[in-house]
């Protein structure tokens, strides 16, 4: 085996090793107390002067009594960033919600039951998030301005939405 291939090799598997024998310590909070585990990293390139303006389409549903994983990960971003040190006032999150998810930000009346979202709804703007349900998909599923949660605007559509976060400086989460 050529030389570089051997160190190549042996880098893989020191890193491999340093994986399995590290065990990462995920918490919630600090921003959003029940949802958002996350894990801090050591030598990141987020500071207290970072400023983030990000949007999250969110248009998968829920799994059957499981929380929304977009909406999670809406929560995950404001606890990672907020423990890394980024102050509240630099975080800017908007969700979109459009298509099938539209329902997991309805209220339990017209979700069907006991919304499994609806704390995560909640906790969302109060960590100042706002969400936002496309009002073409409300108006396709049957879902008026009374069926939503607390918390949940509607938008003229998902691509309005985008459109005025686009300028007011969001950049869309890739996930």
């Amino acid at each position: 085996m050529p030389l570089h291939l051997q160190r190549f090799s042996i880098a893989t598997a020191l890193f491999v090793v340093t994986l399995s024998t590290h065990s990462a310590e995920f918490a919630k909070g600090p921003m959003i107390k029940d949802y958002g585990p996350v894990v801090s990293v050591p030598d990141n390139r987020v500071n207290s002067q970072s400023v983030f303006r990000v949007a999250f389409d969110i248009a998968e549903r829920a799994k059957a009594g499981r929380h929304n994983r977009s909406m999670e990960s809406a929560a995950r971003f404001l606890n990672m960033h907020s423990a890394a040190g980024v102050p509240a006032e630099n975080l800017s999150i908007a969700l979109v919600v459009h298509g099938p998810a539209a329902l997991d930000v309805a209220n339990n009346a017209r979700f069907g039951g006991d919304n499994p979202n609806a704390g995560l709804v909640a906790a969302l703007p109060n960590a100042g998030a706002t969400i936002e349900l496309c009002g073409q998909t409300a108006a396709a599923r049957g879902i008026a301005t009374s069926d939503l949660l607390p918390g949940v605007s509607m938008s003229l559509s998902a691509m309005t939405a985008h459109a005025l976060l686009q300028q007011q400086g969001y950049t869309l989460n890739p996930f």
